[in-house]
């Protein structure tokens, strides 16, 4: 009778939207990006060794760590979700302006830490919302959300590899910032309706008092800590790989950064194509099925990678690796809506988004440090490690339903 009534209380949204959202989500991607492909640019021009590359993305990532959680109090105390997600995307695009002006490395790492607490707003904001407005098909929606940071992905280092044929990276990252300032106006008044709606439903305002029950309540989830914590190791992996594969195409193989860009896409265009497939095939066969094999199928091929070295084969096994690394985001985020109240959805994912940046901010380090000593390609070998360590959470987790309508959510 319960799930009637909210049927009723919340009746199925259009798909504009979903698909809103998602094209936001997709400009919180573009810029991070850009940053990838100008990474090996700016460590060239600063002096850097890998391991203060590395520092860089520790340095966003931890910032995030400490963001998101806050930032999931935030969502389910206010609910201003059209607010929140233009906030976050503009917070997310206006320091790489202040990049553009930056010549030291210590400057360099207090911009790049102001994009990691814009970044913390945005997906304890949408994913609640999206697993809420579309209740029976949670891997499918969630996978589009994934898909449009895949396009962000994808596209970003294409256009800027391009664009640095002609330009200085500095003024690629000026000009770079206009789109995302526009963007976030534009949403701020398309998303509205879902801005309104947020001040009408009680469910999602919350005193801090409930809040504080609520998260020692998902603390104390077994279920919540396995997946925050493999998607932690699996973040890892993930922020490692795009900190080094651009260093490596570029120092080691002498790639051009047009060449650069052109791989990158290959990356994120095979997980443009895995999200949708994995997130369907989740809500039909179950998530642990389509977890365990995508993170096993990407450690394997890690591993192959670093056995490859600069052989074509290398390259070939870039978008390989695409495929199954990114067809586990979804998943976990619509495992993990399985498994908590209603009411804590954005402080569920606020802790999952902190894991993973706390992953995250570890990952480049790591890298860096072994990359120093033992040089790049073993890096590579630290990376397949990382994934399989995250699979090991996540085989300990109890097993979801396949079909979200038995779930608590």
């Amino acid at each position: 009778m319960s799930s009637v009534v909210a049927a009723h209380e919340a009746p199925r949204p259009a798909l504009k939207e979903l698909w809103l959202i998602t094209i936001g989500h997709g400009l919180t991607h573009w810029y991070p990006a850009t940053f990838y492909l100008l990474l090996p640019l700016i460590g060239a021009e600063l002096g850097l060794s890998y391991s203060q590359i590395g520092l860089i993305m520790t340095c966003q990532y931890l910032a995030s760590a400490v963001a998101n959680v806050p930032g999931g109090v935030l969502v389910d105390t206010v609910g201003r979700k059209g607010l929140l997600m233009a906030v976050s995307l503009f917070w997310v695009g206006f320091p790489y302006l202040l990049i553009g002006f930056t010549h030291t490395f210590p400057m360099l790492l207090v911009c790049i830490a102001l994009v990691g607490f814009g970044n913390s707003l945005w997906h304890p904001t949408a994913i609640p919302t999206l697993g809420r407005r579309y209740p029976d098909r949670k891997g499918l929606v969630l996978s589009l959300h994934g898909m449009g940071g895949n396009v962000g992905d994808a596209i970003a280092p294409l256009v800027v590899g391009a664009a640095l044929a002609a330009f200085s990276w500095r003024e690629v990252v000026v000009m770079n910032v206009v789109p995302g300032l526009v963007v976030a106006a534009l949403m701020l008044v398309l998303l509205g309706g879902i801005q309104l709606e947020a001040k009408r439903t009680s469910a999602e305002r919350q005193s801090l008092r409930d809040y504080a029950r609520g998260l020692r309540e998902l603390l104390r989830n077994r279920s919540v800590m396995l997946l925050s914590t493999g998607s932690a190791f699996r973040t890892m992996t993930q922020t490692a790989l795009l900190t080094f594969l651009p260093v490596y195409l570029a120092h080691d193989l002498g790639y051009s950064p047009a060449w650069v860009g052109a791989c990158l896409f290959l990356l994120q265009a095979a997980g443009f194509a895995a999200a949708p497939v994995a997130g369907h095939f989740s809500d039909r066969m179950g998530r642990k099925h389509i977890l365990v094999g995508s993170m096993l199928s990407s450690g394997a091929v890690l591993a192959l990678m670093a056995f490859a070295g600069g052989s074509p084969l290398f390259i070939g096994l870039v978008a390989v690796l695409g495929f199954f690394l990114y067809a586990t985001r979804p998943v976990i985020q619509a495992w993990l809506l399985e498994t908590t109240p209603r009411n804590m959805g954005g402080s569920s994912i606020g802790i999952l988004f902190g894991a993973q940046a706390a992953g995250g901010a570890l990952g480049p380090l790591l890298g860096g440090m072994v990359a120093d000593r033992y040089g790049l390609l073993a890096a590579f070998y630290l990376f397949a490690a990382m994934i399989v360590v995250a699979n090991l959470f996540v085989f300990w987790v109890p097993g979801a339903p396949a079909d979200s309508a038995n779930v608590k959510n």
